[in-house]
């Protein structure tokens, strides 16, 4: 790309040069807005040519043809180059192909670059591949002048074209060889095929963008030809033309060194540090203030226009062309090549025409209306030209702050299309929406849809469109609208309630109404209650009303409601016993009930016993909470007793604190207890979440962090917010930073080149444990940035697909703001160990160890390694017999983990058997069956008896092993 654009631009600015003294000794300066014009028409017409090739062609043929095509006029304009004909239409039909050379060229190097780079890459390369147009400055201005004292001006051109076709030739290898990054069929040909996402209408926040990105390359265009028609006014008028071709030459090569070197050694310094946005609104900046002061006159207009022209020129072709390409790698890949040349072949035509007809006017009013001297005309002139640039030049500048937050918008869009938030959802027009669907026949699946997208958006609200519409609605809707409503009770829909009762024709519904109904009830009449408590009515409205009897009674009415409730909880019938049971968690208090929670805690049915337990939260029955704890174990009641203690609220604090804290305890265990701490979302309970945050490790930490975000409203990320502050966070991902560094560090020394099946296992779990680190590094990011554009960037770092991964990267580019941003990015990027070790040695300063060191130092580290990490250094350690530490091997012995004791005794039958025999004593009784097993068959082989009391002795065990470093020696 870099020989391409290099070729390409040498022949190119050789033409220009060429042509631009030919053209100003023939018709002068005032003839340029004539060529802008002109060369819109032709522009355009390249535009729509580039788009209707690639209907009929395949791009890579498209991107071939259209670079040889650049070169066939010059060798025909060069027959015409008699000197009785540089009179004639041959010098401006020149300068007009001029111009469309430039568009195709621009056009080429940016859609060959982005197919054949992703966007973190082109950000890197483009740099370099642009810096070719700063080479061809130096190459062609250093040898224009010696050229044509030898060949002569006209047959420069010749040269010039043959360097085009040289361009041409470099795109065709690269088309060839890359052929993979170029799609092999043309759209027409691909139109059949099921649409992409991509293929819909640009609308919304697609379209917004695309329109700034227009706006941008629009004005960095009239840019263009306002800062060039005045630099090359004020030569006409401060040079004489036998020398301008030469100052042309001397100036390019001049601004082309610099150039270089900034492009080389600067811009992507610059790029990395501040962004492309950042570094994009710097020229504008300089243009402006340049254009003030000599406006102002604080500079004289020759030096004013020249430096503006060269400030131009070495920031349009460093900083801006090497963010350029990046603009439209967000847009999605079936639309990026025809914006692309929409924006470069029509758009920028367009305005160069509009541009010179703008300058015809201002000419011709100045020049030819006003009865002004012509002094005083060009002073007047060159001032209101100066005017426009300074105007376009702080547009420029808002219009890249504006478009940098459409491009992060487009780039999560693109990185989770489809995909809608809660957040984005109108409640109003929802509402609207929602009472259109309501009155419309024949569409329950509608209703049922947008029932529940109201319920999640807008309960609180959701009983003024339900309430009127109830009569209208199935019974199972019916159900649900009630419970609904019941959380947000409203004595206005009394009479509605009321009228639903009669006409209800599934028992849960009138049950639910009955309950809306005595509970809102200011002076509730509870004798209407009798006849739905009587043995033949359905248990579940017989159950409804015996619970607000109970509730709301006298005590008259209590005891028959206890009677009742007594006859239900001991009935053979598992929906009466169930019923019951819901009914006791409506009747606020147990009683004299309380004598039959026990036996239906060990009932047969599972319905009845998840009933029992929300009749335990509902009651607060303190004696039974442990059976609450209980139901957690098993997966068939864990539902339930889930929510009987979120019930509970902050009673339950303490029981579920205890035993997310009890190690001894199973993982899915301990993480259900802090994902119900969380459901219960009092102050309370989020507290300890964000103050166990600071202390936790692993898995732990990890879960503590998803129940955090999973809080409504962002309670838990204000929480964290309010107590930690953002410096906690950060402190906690360079935790994870550290981390990953003696993950990085442990992976490449223990690279060796052993086909052991322990060292594949340690390399996979350490693999596992890198993979939990960054995914908290993602969870720790969302409690700073939007959680919308963090998911998104990292739903696409897990895609094998280079575009995809560097789609993420630039996500997180655009959204971090932290001081280790580049840190974070170069973990996440595909590179190295040793390079990501490098970036990591702000954390700790590697130290290349021996393999047998290098285990030991990673088991020191054993308080912040998985379980299954550990476990491989011991089966690692016994396989290669390499020395542990005895403070190692007995803390890792004392594991509550059942697999790491198991691989530690392994690990002392091969180190020292003598320890062993002294050890498995006191092991014998594991509650863990495998190492159970393990002990027992281990002092079999040893021929040692089972102990008299085999329960453990951990004060024994550490006695045995106070001298372990002295019987490894035996190895």
């Amino acid at each position: 790309m870099f020989a391409f654009y290099t070729l390409s631009s040498v022949g190119i600015l050789w033409l220009e040069v060429s042509v631009a003294a030919l053209f100003l000794g023939e018709y002068g300066a005032e003839s340029l807005p004539w060529i802008y014009i002109a060369s819109a028409g032709i522009g355009t017409g390249f535009g729509f040519l580039y788009a209707w090739l690639q209907k009929w062609l395949p791009l890579r043929q498209v991107i071939v043809i259209t670079a040889g095509l650049m070169a066939v006029p010059l060798f025909l304009f060069r027959l015409e180059l008699h000197p009785a004909l540089l009179g004639g239409y041959t010098i401006f039909l020149m300068r007009l192909w001029l111009e469309a050379i430039y568009v195709i060229n621009e056009i080429n190097t940016s859609i060959t670059a982005n197919q054949l780079f992703t966007i973190r890459e082109i950000k890197r390369t483009y740099p370099l591949i642009s810096s070719g147009i700063l080479a061809a400055d130096v190459l062609s201005g250093l040898s224009l002048p010696l050229l044509r004292s030898v060949i002569g001006l006209g047959n420069v051109i010749w040269l010039a074209g043959a360097m085009l076709c040289g361009g041409a030739a470099i795109l065709l290898y690269l088309t060839q060889i890359y052929r993979q990054f170029f799609p092999d069929g043309s759209r027409r040909r691909t139109s059949d095929k099921p649409p992409d996402f991509t293929n819909r209408q640009v609308q919304g926040p697609l379209r917004r963008y695309i329109i700034w990105v227009i706006v941008f390359f629009v004005l960095l265009q009239i840019l263009s030809l306002l800062l060039d028609f005045q630099y090359l006014s004020q030569l006409e008028q401060n040079v004489s033309v036998e020398t301008i071709a030469d100052f042309l030459a001397l100036f390019s090569a001049c601004l082309g060194i610099l150039e270089l070197i900034t492009q080389w050694f600067v811009s992507g310094r610059m790029i990395e540090r501040f962004g492309i946005f950042r570094v994009a609104q710097f020229p504008p900046l300089l243009i402006l203030l340049l254009s003030g002061l000599s406006l102002t006159r604080l500079l004289p207009l020759f030096v004013g226009v020249i430096l503006l022209k060269f400030v131009d020129e070495l920031l349009r072709y460093t900083l801006v062309a090497s963010t350029s390409p990046v603009l439209f790698q967000p847009l999605p890949e079936v639309q990026r090549g025809r914006v692309q040349s929409q924006v470069r072949g029509i758009a920028e035509p367009l305005a160069t025409g509009l541009t010179g007809v703008s300058m015809l006017f201002v000419i011709w009013l100045f020049q030819g209306q006003l009865s002004w001297s012509t002094a005083v005309a060009q002073q007047w002139q060159s001032g209101l030209f100066l005017g426009c640039t300074a105007l376009l030049a702080g547009l420029w500048w808002l219009t890249v702050h504006k478009m940098r937050a459409k491009y992060l918008e487009v780039l999560v869009l693109s990185a989770d299309w489809g995909k809608l938030s809660l957040s984005q959802v109108d409640a109003q027009r929802l509402k609207r929406e929602l009472r259109e669907v309501l009155n419309r026949p024949d569409s329950q699946f509608d209703k049922d849809a947008y029932i529940d997208l109201l319920i999640r958006t807008d309960p609180k609200t959701a009983s003024t469109i339900l309430a009127p519409q109830l009569l209208n609605l199935s019974p199972e809707l019916q159900r649900r609208s009630l419970e609904v409503m019941l959380k947000y009770p409203d004595p206005a829909y009394a009479g509605v309630i009321q009228t639903l009762m009669e006409q209800a024709s599934r028992p849960d519904v009138l049950a639910a109404a009955m309950r809306y109904f005595w509970l809102t009830d200011p002076v509730p009449n509870l004798e209407r209650l009798r006849p739905y408590c009587q043995l033949d009515v359905d248990p579940v409205v017989r159950s409804t009303a015996t619970a607000l009897m109970l509730r709301l009674g006298n005590p008259q009415q209590k005891a028959e409601a206890t009677d009742i409730l007594r006859r239900m909880l001991t009935h053979k019938q598992e929906q009466e016993r169930r019923m019951g049971c819901l009914a006791l968690a409506d009747a606020l208090y147990l009683q004299s009930l309380r004598l039959y929670i026990r036996p239906l805690l060990q009932d047969e049915s599972l319905p009845v016993r998840c009933a029992v337990l929300e009749a335990i939260a509902a009651t607060h029955a303190e004696d039974y909470y442990p059976a609450l704890l209980r139901g957690l174990y098993y997966q068939p009641t864990r539902e339930a007793a889930q929510q009987a203690l979120v019930r509970l609220e902050n009673d339950a604090i303490p029981l579920l604190q205890r035993l997310a804290d009890n190690v001894y305890q199973p993982t899915v265990i301990r993480n259900q207890a802090w994902s119900t701490i969380g459901q219960i979302g009092t102050p309370e309970a989020i507290h300890i979440l964000v103050t166990r945050l600071m202390t936790s490790w692993g898995p732990t930490r990890k879960i503590l962090l998803q129940v955090l975000l999973r809080l409504p409203q962002e309670q838990g990320i204000d929480a964290v917010a309010d107590e930690l502050g953002r410096s906690g966070i950060e402190t906690l991902m360079i935790q994870e930073l550290q981390f990953l560094a003696h993950i990085y560090a442990a992976r490449l020394d223990l690279a060796t080149k052993s086909t052991a099946k322990e060292i594949e296992l340690l390399h996979r779990a350490l693999r596992g444990c890198k993979i939990d680190a960054i995914e908290r590094l993602f969870l720790l990011m969302q409690f700073l940035y939007d959680s919308d554009k963090i998911r998104a960037a990292a739903f696409n770092l897990q895609s094998d697909s280079r575009d995809d991964r560097a789609r993420g990267l630039e996500i997180l580019d655009n959204t971090l703001d932290i001081p280790k941003k580049q840190t974070v990015l170069h973990i996440l990027d595909s590179v190295s160990k040793q390079e990501k070790l490098c970036y990591l040695a702000e954390f700790i300063s590697y130290r290349p160890m021996k393999p047998q060191q290098r285990l030991r130092y990673l088991l020191d580290l054993r308080h912040f390694l998985s379980d299954w990490v550990i476990a491989c250094c011991f089966h690692l350690a016994r396989r290669a017999h390499w020395k542990l530490t005895g403070e190692q091997t007995l803390a890792c012995l004392r594991s509550p983990t059942g697999f790491v004791r198991e691989a530690v005794l392994a690990y002392l039958r091969a180190a020292s058997p003598k320890a062993l025999g002294q050890v498995l004593p006191a092991l014998y009784n594991d509650p863990d069956p495998l190492v159970f097993a393990q002990v027992s068959q281990m002092m079999a082989e040893l021929g040692l008896e089972p102990p008299p009391n085999p329960k453990p002795r951990p004060q024994a065990t550490e006695r045995i092993l106070a001298n372990f470093d002295s019987d490894l020696e035996l190895i």
